[in-house]
């Protein structure tokens, strides 16, 4: 597989269903991954501040979900970088999921089979 000497983890919430395929896509594929659950382990807003300036934070924020959908208006009209990531470190559940960090620094936020299969080298 990869031999590179950073690991490849797989950031979200162990029950999601999204999560849950691309768990089973990576243990498929015989990839070592580590799993970093953010409703339980919580998020570093370095990190956090970081995947937003590299993929946006409109890609990170989960709008279509219930925890997102539930705030006020108030939270969701206007909403900034700064006020999304505030957002995202209270309720962590607001991030998309999954994130997958890989080697080199890339990252793929979401789950499709096909951008798993090329960022891991599978096929």
């Amino acid at each position: 597989m990869l031999v590179d000497s950073m690991p490849i983890t797989i950031y979200g919430i162990k029950n999601c269903d999204t999560m849950k395929k691309a768990r089973a896509f990576l243990d498929k594929h015989k990839v070592d991954y580590a799993f970093h659950d953010y409703k339980s382990a919580g998020i570093e807003r370095g990190k956090l501040e970081g995947w937003a300036k590299k993929v946006g934070w409109e890609t990170l924020l989960n709008k279509a979900g219930t925890t997102f959908k539930k705030l006020p208006d108030k939270d969701k009209e206007g909403l900034t970088e700064k006020k999304a990531i505030a957002l995202m470190l209270a309720q962590p559940s607001m991030i998309k999921r999954p994130v997958l960090e890989l080697p080199g620094g890339k990252l793929l936020v979401g789950f499709k089979p096909e951008q798993y299969a090329a960022a891991v080298k599978i096929g």
